[in-house]
């Protein structure tokens, strides 16, 4: 019956569905796409002014489209994609209930792969690039290295979120139109089965809801050109969700909405996420970066952090460079998880930065490398608003590059002035000088010697570069240093030379670029362009090595980038017009090249590498770490769930010796129980997590929490009631997919003999400085905000769930049961908590958040009280109590988790009780 239904309507649409629509179809009678809808441009508003919306759906903000696009009248069902995806070679996802459904459960990945497939099996170009893809056990696209969206081709892509907004402005009407909470039966069904709406569309208020384009980010209040986003997801990597799904009401549906439960990222997944499809190119597109600002241009980051730690040993690496369009600042930091690239603004010229051994600072100048004059000299912090900006206090200092002395100080080396140097006599005019940096503050600059040596100065001081123009060099004589007896020469037999770097790797390597001169002709035994190859030269002027530009493209900016020990080169990509549009590392060991970059005009960048220190690990012990895998709990292509066990591993390492209390179990006990407020001598850490289970906690303590732990005297965790069906999670698949979890259970968890040195190799493994300062502090809590608990909540789940399908319920049963067990065997205290969820769930008939009839709740509740009769160490609370309890107002951040007031008052109530139970601790210290 769905199934006539849908062919029905597809009929009314193709036969009568313009007469209903003719302001919105182009009198120019546009080409026909079989399956999609014309809209012309117009106005849509994305987000609301009403402060009950989300931080990030707030402001409202006008989006004027000056160009017409089409769009799918329905979701993407499992009919269109199987058939194409037998065409084209994409994954197969396994088998739907029929062809009809729409297409469910992909990660936003699977879906600009249909697009690109589509694009190709009608021989179009693609809307979206990348290197390579990674894919899940069940063939789903977690990662595309390299990703760049390109809105000026012409080809199927996902709508951005304007566009899906514009083409509900004629139609929305969930009560009308949509399969939702009241009638799907808590399930999906067949696309347009509910109707369509007075525009032709089905389906974009509920049924699943839909992937589109954009990077989710701030919105302002103005309006905006042919917006297509946040220039990047931020810290997180979020994207956007559209539409409202079959379990929410038609009241709670809303064209606002962008998000889900919790963090959307692009791998991300569930059986109410789908897609439906866009086609067409977007003129003058305009993005907007995390300050508000409007940008018709993007710096994109190819290259992750594990492609750049297989060339440089480390994932702390971060790239500076200049945007020669806005004339600022940008950056790359590699370990900040989610890649984006960060701008400074500001209204000083920036050019040749450099990144100070520590990583924090950045030094620059207001003149480049071939341009006399006044150059000035500033040195900020690294970060995203460049805080604490400082001039150096003298009349000119061009091209800075830091240094560490021998007595340990932190100094700039510059020169005076950074044009031409092959006049001789304008040469010895300038000269070379370094000052000391210390505590944000500038110290007294001290001359080195004549001559603008701005190439750099080696490790052992004899021997110093300068090319601009020419390859000059300052050599030592035997027995002394730069500084004192030296002479001036000439390398590359006076040919002209420029960009050149002096390694800082004590092997005194020299890289510069040349204008196809005849020394390096004759090197290379053919010509070449100008700057169409890097050339090395050895400590005497040698040429040793050269290594040629890509096809298409010559080098410009060349700068090594070294740990110390193992040295790249930087550089810019320059296309036949002269744009500087990519940023690679070339790797001279096997003149391999990495993009890093890509953009219209990327100048002077600068590649830091974390410098190689002794690791605290024994020198004298037989057994070394994997550096490739040891604490590698992260990846670039991990989901966000993720990055956040990273760090509650770092929490775990950090702690394990003083804690007394682990605070297990879901997000509710996450964002519930704060560590930081039990009284002493409790040392409380919070090992909770996002979408946790009942049986990820019996893993996780059975592997990691019970063996390491060994002053542990209680474990508290979330019971979670409404999701006790839930089974699987994180130590289920995705934690051995990971280097670190794969490595700590070869070697049997560590049980025997734990590696000292694997907190600080964890430490130094790929994260987010978002968690660093917002996690790590409060051992492993999260502070949310609090607000009253929403009026009129729904629930997620079907209520029947147990009613279908009791067994998840027993084998939950079983594995606390188990845990239990575990603890007891090492007289540990396993308190269970149920934590309050909204008490207005008591006018829908379900329990909580994800359903379970309130009618059978109690029953179950009791089933796992009654472990404490067979169990002493196990106690049971139930601070949800159906609802019925005192924390009332201004206790919850939503529907199912408590911010920080009703945290407060949760860990105060669980501190009491633990000081009535007769438990000996230990000192933490």
């Amino acid at each position: 019956m769905e199934k006539t239904s849908y062919l029905f309507i597809l009929f009314l649409l193709l036969v009568g569905g313009c007469e209903n629509h003719t302001l919105d179809i182009s009198e120019d009678k546009p080409e026909a796409i079989d399956g999609m809808i014309f809209v012309q441009g117009g106005i849509a508003t994305l987000g609301s002014n009403d402060p009950e919306f989300k931080a990030s759906e707030r402001p409202a903000m006008k989006v004027k489209l000056d160009y017409d696009f089409y769009l799918a009248i329905h979701e993407l069902t499992c009919g269109e994609y199987r058939a194409l995806a037998k065409e084209q070679k994409l994954k197969d996802f396994g088998k739907c209930e029929n062809d009809s459904l729409p297409l469910a459960n992909v990660t936003y990945y699977d879906a600009v792969l249909y697009a690109n497939a589509k694009s190709k099996s009608e021989n179009r170009d693609t809307s979206y690039t990348y290197s390579k893809a990674t894919y899940d056990s069940e063939g789903h696209c977690t990662y595309l290295d390299a990703f760049v969206f390109h809105p000026e081709i012409k080809a199927y892509r996902l709508p951005t979120e304007a566009e899906w907004v514009l083409a509900t402005s004629k139609g929305w009407n969930p009560a009308k139109f949509s399969w939702n909470a009241n009638n799907s039966e808590y399930r999906a069904h067949d696309v347009c089965s509910a109707g369509a709406d007075a525009f032709g569309f089905c389906d974009l208020a509920g049924n699943v809801k839909e992937w589109v384009n954009d990077w989710a980010g701030h919105f302002q209040d103005t309006t905006v050109t042919n917006y297509v986003g946040s220039l990047d997801g931020g810290d997180l990597g979020e994207r956007v969700l559209k539409g409202g799904f079959y379990s929410e009401k038609p009241s709670e549906m809303n064209t606002v909405a962008r998000g889900d439960d919790y963090t959307v990222e692009a791998s991300t997944r569930a059986e109410r996420i789908g897609f439906r499809l866009a086609f067409g190119q977007i003129p003058s597109p305009t993005w907007l970066d995390a300050n508000g600002k409007a940008k018709t241009s993007v710096v994109s980051a190819l290259a992750d952090a594990a492609a750049l730690k297989k060339l440089t040993g480390t994932y702390n690496a971060i790239l500076v460079f200049r945007n020669d369009i806005s004339g600022n600042l940008a950056y790359i930091n590699y370990n900040a998880g989610n890649l984006s690239v960060t701008e400074i603004y500001d209204s000083i010229e920036v050019y040749h930065p450099d990144i100070s051994p520590d990583g924090k600072h950045v030094a620059f100048c207001t003149k480049p490398e071939g341009i006399s004059g006044i150059s000035e000299l500033y040195v900020r912090d690294l970060n995203a608003k460049g805080t604490h900006r400082i001039k150096l206090d003298i009349k000119s200092a061009a091209i800075p590059r830091w240094r560490i002395q021998d007595n340990g100080d932190t100094v700039i080396v510059y020169v005076t002035d950074a044009g031409n140097n092959k006049d001789e006599s304008a040469f010895k005019e300038t000269s070379t000088w370094q000052v000391k940096f210390e505590n944000g503050k500038f110290g007294t600059p001290k001359k080195l010697f004549n001559g603008a040596y701005h190439g750099g100065i080696s490790e052992d001081n004899t021997l110093a570069i300068s090319g601009a123009r020419l390859l000059r060099a300052r050599l030592a004589k035997k027995g002394s240093t730069i500084t004192e007896k030296a002479r001036d020469t000439i390398w590359y037999d006076k040919q002209q030379a420029c960009n050149a770097s002096l390694a800082q790797d004590r092997s005194k390597r020299t890289a510069f670029l040349d204008f196809s001169g005849e020394p390096g002709e004759d090197f290379v035994g053919e010509s070449y362009t100008t700057h169409e190859r890097i050339f090395i030269a050895d400590s005497t002027g040698k040429l040793i090595q050269s290594i040629k530009s890509p096809k298409s493209y010559t080098f410009d900016h060349s700068e090594w980038a070294s740990n110390g020990e193992t040295s790249n080169i930087v550089a810019t990509l320059t296309n036949i017009n002269g744009a500087h549009t990519q940023i690679v590392l070339v790797n001279p060991s096997d003149s391999s090249i990495l993009e890093l970059a890509e953009g219209v005009e990327l100048w002077h960048p600068c590649l830091w590498v974390e410098h190689k220190t002794q690791s605290s690990q024994d020198a004298s012990s037989e057994f070394v770490l994997d550096p490739d895998s040891a604490g590698v709990y992260y990846t670039s292509n991990a989901s966000a769930r993720a990055l956040k066990w990273r760090y509650k591993m770092e929490v775990l390492w950090q702690h394990k010796d003083s804690a007394n209390i682990a605070i297990m179990g879901s997000s509710r006990a996450y964002y519930g129980l704060d560590p930081t407020l039990f009284s002493a001598p409790i040392y409380a850490i919070n090992i909770a997590m996002v979408e946790n289970t009942i049986q990820g906690v019996l893993s996780f303590a059975n592997n990691y929490i019970i063996p390491h732990i060994k002053k542990l005297k209680c474990i508290i965790l979330s019971t979670d009631l409404d999701r006790f069906n839930s089974r699987g999670g994180f130590w289920n698949k995705e934690a051995w997919t990971l280097p670190g979890y794969a490595y700590d259970r070869n070697h049997d968890f560590w049980s025997i003999n734990f590696p000292e040195s694997l907190l600080e190799k964890t430490k130094k493994g790929l994260g987010d400085e978002e968690y660093v300062k917002k996690m790590l502090p409060y051992k492993g809590y999260w502070h949310h905000a609090s607000y009253d608990w929403n009026e009129n909540p729904s629930p997620s789940n079907d209520s029947n769930w147990f009613d279908l399908d009791s067994t998840r319920f027993y084998s939950n049963l079983k594995d606390l049961e188990s845990l239990i067990e575990l603890a007891e065997e090492h007289n540990i205290w396993v308190i269970a908590v149920e934590v309050p969820q909204n008490p207005n769930y008591n006018k829908t008939g379900a329990y909580g958040k994800y359903g379970l009839r309130r009618s059978i709740a109690p029953r179950l509740l009791k089933s796992i009280n009654n472990l404490s009769t067979t169990h002493s160490n196990f106690i049971f609370i139930d601070e949800y109590n159906m609802g019925e309890n005192d924390y009332t107002s201004g206790v919850s951040n939503d529907d199912d988790h408590l911010g920080d007031k009703g945290a407060e008052l949760l860990t105060f109530r669980i501190d009491s009780l633990i000081k009535t139970l007769d438990i000996e601790f230990k000192s933490s210290k």
